[in-house]
């Protein structure tokens, strides 16, 4: 059960992130002029934030958690 709660916060935890990230570097980046705040929102939304959910989520499954008991 501890693993299952920890995988739904790295999903949540890394969605976040990944949003927030993608979000950043296409402001930054992007030459875009015409719609880049709507560019941000879609890259945001449906590539950085479901890759860092992804990530979250594996992160939350197969990182150690603490010590283990004997």
């Amino acid at each position: 059960m501890r693993r299952v709660i920890f995988a739904i916060l790295g999903l949540l935890a890394g969605y976040a992130a990944g949003a927030i990230l993608g979000g950043t570097l296409i402001s930054l980046l992007s030459g875009n002029t015409h719609d880049k705040d709507l560019e941000i929102v879609m890259t945001s939304a449906f590539v950085t934030g479901p890759l860092g959910a992804l990530i979250g989520l594996l992160a939350g499954l197969f990182v150690p958690n603490g010590v283990k008991r004997r």
